[in-house]
């Protein structure tokens, strides 16, 4: 295992130069400049010459060719350096430093609420087939799918404050200052995160608890008398859980992109209203500094996925 997880951290670096290129790529063809965008945030349309807009890309760094401001970011964030917020004129290492908590604990939560709903949920409507319970757990799984995460939160903010005059904390609480509150401020935004992955995971386990317990392994334990709780937690779920491992692995993706909406809506200062602001501030090394870290996140979480296999699967080898 070992020379394993070697050849997978090795085959990341390539990996993630490719990554770091189509980033600085991309971001560059959205429209606009954070040139335009200064002038059109500080109302000096009309005032601001050519020379005028000229300087401030050369404080900024962005007169020079492409290639160039490519090789400097990609040599700066190899020594561990991200840069400094164009906007801001902060390190962004200090912006990320402020807000991966926020982000963190949001996704957390949600992963496992998103567990905690999804399984149990799965499992009995895969043992009661066709049954009432069945049906509830499907039709769950379906809303979960069909209904979008931010329509849900945007009611969730919106009702609330006609009907009871009701407005989630805008402000922050930090767990070590008042853990009560802040699980208070988080709860919401994460069932609601949460619901939106649990869909998926409720049909793939439904599925899987399904096809495994027609094996003929199983119809041996069941032939030996044993209760239904032993058949199903020690024979049944090792074998259930490997696809739903892999389902979740490729949910943090998706987790990244609903973290963004849901922080955006409940105005949690995480990475994900980082994001958003940088973008719409067009600061170039904000968004590469913050895609660069989801890309390292995620290949790391896709070779931990990986390693799992083998805990769940003794009969699995890595060569």
């Amino acid at each position: 295992m070992r020379s394993y997880i070697i050849r997978r951290l090795l085959l990341m670096i390539p990996t993630v130069f490719f990554v770091t290129l189509i980033i600085f790529m991309t971001i560059r063809l959205i429209p606009g400049s954070i040139v335009d965008v200064m002038v059109a945030n500080y109302g000096m349309y009309g005032t601001v010459t050519t020379a005028g807009k000229k300087a401030i890309e050369h404080a900024l760094g962005m007169d020079v060719p492409l290639l160039v401001q490519y090789w400097r970011w990609l040599s700066q964030a190899f020594r561990g350096n991200l840069g400094i917020a164009m906007w801001q004129q902060v390190p962004v290492l200090d912006e990320i430093g402020t807000r991966w908590s926020v982000t963190l604990e949001l996704a957390l939560f949600s992963i496992i609420i998103a567990q905690i709903l999804s399984i149990p949920i799965g499992i009995y409507s895969a043992l009661r087939q066709n049954n009432w319970g069945d049906y509830l757990g499907r039709t769950f799984s379906i809303f979960c799918v069909a209904v979008p995460t931010f329509w849900i939160a945007t009611l969730v903010i919106v009702y609330p404050a006609i009907w009871w005059r009701y407005m989630p904390p805008l402000t922050l609480i930090r767990f070590q200052v008042d853990p009560i509150g802040n699980l208070k401020m988080f709860i919401v935004p994460s069932i609601i995160l949460g619901m939106g992955f649990s869909g998926m995971t409720t049909r793939l386990t439904r599925t899987m608890m399904l096809e495994v317990m027609r094996q003929d392994y199983i119809r041996t334990a069941w032939a030996k008398g044993l209760k239904e709780r032993t058949v199903v937690v020690r024979h049944a779920l090792k074998n259930v859980l490997i696809p739903i491992v892999t389902l979740i692995g490729g949910q943090l993706a998706n987790l990244i992109g609903g973290a963004v909406i849901i922080e955006s809506i409940f105005n949690l200062p995480g990475l994900g209203l980082l994001t958003i602001n940088a973008i719409s501030h067009r600061d170039y090394v904000t968004i590469e500094a913050v895609l660069l870290l989801y890309a390292i996140v995620l290949v790391m979480i896709n070779l931990i996925t990986d390693l799992t296999y083998g805990f769940l699967d003794p009969r699995i080898h890595y060569n």
